[in-house]
């Protein structure tokens, strides 16, 4: 993360406490109900254990800092929803 934030690239971002405490996944219907289930929304081998946000032109530049990124972890790279 340093060499984004040497470059100017690092917004923000922080890492998840995955330890101590599980997630825990709020689902509301449509008709308004709601329930709460311990663990991830999504099952699987991955957790998310962090996030950061960069300010890039495009995708593609986002896709080729991601691939930089000294991680053998995976890295999944999604756009901000911009207000109009």
């Amino acid at each position: 993360m340093g060499s984004l934030a040497t470059a100017g690239k690092l917004v923000g971002g922080d890492a998840l406490e995955t330890e101590h405490t599980a997630p825990a996944t709020v689902r509301t219907a449509a008709d308004g109900t709601s329930t709460v289930t311990d663990g991830p929304a999504h099952t699987g081998d991955e957790t998310l254990g962090g996030w950061f946000i960069v300010e890039v032109a495009d995708r593609a530049e986002a896709l080729e800092l991601a691939k930089s990124l000294p991680t053998p972890e995976t890295v999944e790279v999604r756009p901000v929803l911009e207000s109009a």
